[in-house]
């Protein structure tokens, strides 16, 4: 009978240990890796497109300046000066996408932006300037390039995106790395799609994400990294070593118990 209730006790302990060890996560990213030293992935970049509410940089340039210069004098558009994306002091031919996808410019009036890649508008903008023109060279550049980084990072924050591919891995690393309280197995990507908002969960220990059409980001695509399980059993505690010092606590008083009944049943 003693032994029966010293064998309970004891595996009350192990499982209490063993539960508090299932806790772990791991720090680092795409284990499945770290068994293979070479290898590849081919990835499908996808490209960046235009969408309904982007602010636009247009800039049209040419070998004689006073040619291209009327199709750089920016519209009055109540939508950019309020987004500061119109500055009559310096001239900055900035245009913001409508809700139907379309822009208009001096000279050329109105195009049909959504859905083109800078390149193409550029190249739509370039057809219709060569008729008056000869020669001329346009830049389309995409101003309202961001992704918010949230949740489980060193420093949350938006991040103004300066090229137009850039991945998951770099928008985390601009918030400063995952915790050692990141979950690194479901990360959540908010991204705005056909007038939605689709959420996808990413795995960060799984090499497919580099092939995923998720891992290049999107304007205005928001990442939020969930807390793990240790985390989140020690929402309560302030200090980073709590989960640590619950264990231990725990431990302790499994054992004051385990002692506590085996001097009793001695007495016996």
């Amino acid at each position: 009978m003693k032994t029966n209730i010293l064998v309970a006790v004891g595996a009350v302990i192990i499982c209490i240990i063993s539960g508090c060890s299932s806790n772990k996560s791991s720090l680092t990213y795409f284990e499945d890796l770290k068994n293979n030293p070479d290898g590849e992935v081919t990835v499908d970049i996808p490209q960046l497109r235009v969408a309904p509410d982007d602010a636009l940089l247009i800039t049209v340039n040419s070998e004689v300046p006073e040619a291209s210069a009327p199709y750089n004098v920016p519209l009055f558009n109540p939508q950019a000066r309020a987004t500061n994306t119109y500055n009559t002091a310096i001239a900055q031919p900035s245009y913001i996408v409508d809700s139907k996808g379309y822009i208009q410019m001096p000279v050329i009036g109105v195009i049909h932006a959504a859905g083109l890649t800078t390149g193409e508008l550029a190249a739509e903008i370039t057809s219709r300037v060569s008729e008056k023109i000869t020669d001329p060279y346009v830049r389309v550049e995409l101003l309202n390039f961001n992704v918010h980084v949230l949740g489980e990072v060193n420093k949350p924050q938006s991040v103004k995106v300066e090229k137009e591919r850039f991945s998951i891995l770099e928008a985390l690393a601009a918030a400063g790395d995952l915790t050692p309280y990141g979950d690194r197995s479901t990360v959540l990507l908010i991204r705005q799609e056909d007038g939605k908002n689709r959420y996808h969960h990413l795995n960060l220990n799984d090499a497919e994400l580099l092939s995923s059409p998720f891992f290049y980001l999107k304007q205005n695509d928001v990442i939020v990294v969930e807390p793990n399980n240790i985390r989140k059993a020690n929402a309560r505690y302030n200090q980073d070593n709590s989960y640590k010092l619950s264990v231990i606590s725990t431990i302790v008083s499994a054992s004051s118990v385990l002692a506590s009944l085996t001097i009793a049943l001695v007495a016996k």
